[in-house]
């Protein structure tokens, strides 16, 4: 009788036993709540990542720790000033010292596909599928993005076009002017604000409009597309060739149109070399009235423009009437990408662990964290709906505003929260981006393949912005422009030329 009460109880202790160690794998295997992955020694993950900073300050040290807190991570972010990351990232390339994660812009994209081809970074398409958040992401997005059909990036998110004007509407309204719809009255309103103080302080002391050394995201390629220019490349007028955009008459006539605004003094002089914190620092302190770029921008411009003077208030445009008709340049679904450097990841299973610390930043708690800030702090909850009250949005600037930088796939991802109508001119951009898929004008090689363009396009490229510059600045005549995209064909554009052209009929 005793040796049956001894069994049972030893049968009841290794029951017991056996359903905490269930429990314990169990916990271990979910990687909830805190995402990431715990290392050996029982220490948060370590993560170094690379970013871009857009915002004069990096995120708060509180915001930092709240994001470790619900990764189970310890991150290491290099935060780099947006107008210095091409150059810092391509020194992190050669010298083989880049993070673990390093974004990469779509724009320098192209430059390190060869690096990709020779094995310096992780290819992730095989894992996405082991997480909750990344086995969803766009595949349109991601065979954009891809490399000879292979996916090694996460990427970050945004619409076709935001390409609008950025306008001051206390300017408009005291001058007694409209918004413009037209490329002239745009000329008109550019140049009323240099030449009729719109300010009222007394003083000829504002020019039209701002500008910056960056013929695409700067004024140029928005104002080309309004002037009829293909993106990048267009069909020959016989319809059997992909010619450059700098060849078509719209692109020329937007040079004029340039040439015209620095002849004029009606755009800040040294626009060739003015970085994007100096131009955005025109608008903001009231030295110009007239922003041609992201629609976006509007609301960060407008938060800071009252620091400095509160009656400041912001209109934005996205149809501008050309020759014809309404157009706007598109770009791929995705500002650029976060790549896996295969000297700092050493094995698959550290990569896993950065891959799990992305997937849980998809999560609803650390992406509203990531966009809005703290709550109750940065912002406060309605419902399900985000308010952003206007005394806090300085702090959201300083302290939050960087973040949106880490956020991968956040236009479609069902975890961030909407934000209400408070903050208007965000939504009014949204909207307008929105209008801009009505007419778009796409680039015909995204997704063709040319190996001359790989290997020679930032040498190319620089021939003809320096060209392109050049002639705005009155220090190159037409022909002289045209004998640069000669050379510029000589060079290696008459390869890939006929590399496009073989790609996009082939299609």
């Amino acid at each position: 009788m005793k040796s049956e009460k001894r069994h049972g109880y030893g049968y009841y202790v290794f029951v017991l036993v056996g359903f905490v160690l269930i429990a314990i794998v169990c916990a271990s295997c979910s990687g909830k709540p805190n995402g990431g992955r715990t290392v050996a020694n029982g220490e948060r993950t370590p993560i170094s990542i690379m970013a871009p900073l857009h915002f004069p300050h990096p995120p708060s040290d509180e915001a930092i720790a709240r994001i470790e807190e619900l990764t189970n991570t310890k991150l290491d972010i290099n935060w780099v000033p947006d107008g210095i990351y091409t150059d810092k990232m391509n020194t992190s390339l050669t010298t083989n010292s880049l993070k673990k994660a390093t974004f990469v812009k779509h724009t320098d994209y192209i430059f390190i596909k060869n690096a990709i081809r020779s094995g310096s970074f992780w290819e992730i398409g095989p894992y996405l599928e082991q997480f909750p958040n990344l086995r969803h992401l766009d595949d349109d997005i991601l065979k954009q993005s891809a490399v000879d059909g292979k996916i090694y990036g996460l990427y970050t998110e945004r619409p076709s076009s935001r390409q609008g004007v950025i306008i001051r509407e206390d300017w408009l309204d005291r001058l007694g002017m409209n918004k413009p719809g037209t490329l002239d009255e745009l000329y008109e309103v550019i140049k009323q604000f240099t030449v009729n103080d719109p300010d009222g302080n007394g003083k000829q002391d504002t020019v039209g409009l701002a500008d910056r050394n960056d013929l695409v995201f700067g004024a140029f390629k928005t104002l080309s597309s309004y002037f009829g220019a293909p993106n990048n490349w267009g069909l020959s007028a016989a319809g059997d060739a992909l010619i450059p955009e700098f060849e078509t008459k719209p692109y020329k006539d937007t040079m004029n149109f340039m040439k015209r605004l620095y002849e004029e003094k009606l755009i800040n002089p040294d626009f060739a070399v003015t970085s994007k914190e100096v131009q955005r620092d025109k608008l903001i302190r009231g030295a110009a009235g007239v922003y041609i770029g992201s629609m976006t921008d509007v609301q960060r411009l407008s938060d800071e423009a009252r620091q400095f003077n509160p009656e400041a208030r912001f209109a934005l445009v996205n149809r501008i009437q050309g020759p014809k008709g309404y157009r706007v340049w598109s770009i791929p679904n995705y500002n650029g990408l976060y790549l896996f450097s295969k000297k700092a990841i050493r094995t698959e299973e550290e990569l896993l662990d950065i891959l799990a610390f992305f997937d849980r930043t998809m999560d609803k708690d650390v992406a509203n964290l990531m966009r809005y800030g703290i709550e109750n702090k940065h912002y406060t909850l309605s419902g399900q709906s985000v308010l952003l009250p206007e005394e806090t949005s300085q702090l959201r600037v300083t302290e939050i505003g960087a973040l949106y930088a880490l956020m991968i796939a956040d236009l479609s991802n069902p975890n961030v929260l909407e934000a209400s109508e408070k903050e208007t001119m965000w939504a009014l951009a949204g909207r307008l981006s929105a209008d801009n898929e009505k007419f778009l004008v796409k680039d015909p090689t995204i997704g063709l393949e040319s190996k001359t363009y790989d290997e020679k396009s930032v040498e190319l490229y620089k021939i003809v912005s320096d060209a392109t510059y050049n002639y705005i600045l009155g220090h190159l005549s037409e022909s002289g422009f045209g004998e640069e995209v000669n050379r510029w064909r000589r060079e290696g554009g008459n390869a890939i030329a006929k590399e496009y052209t073989d790609a996009y009929f082939m299609e």
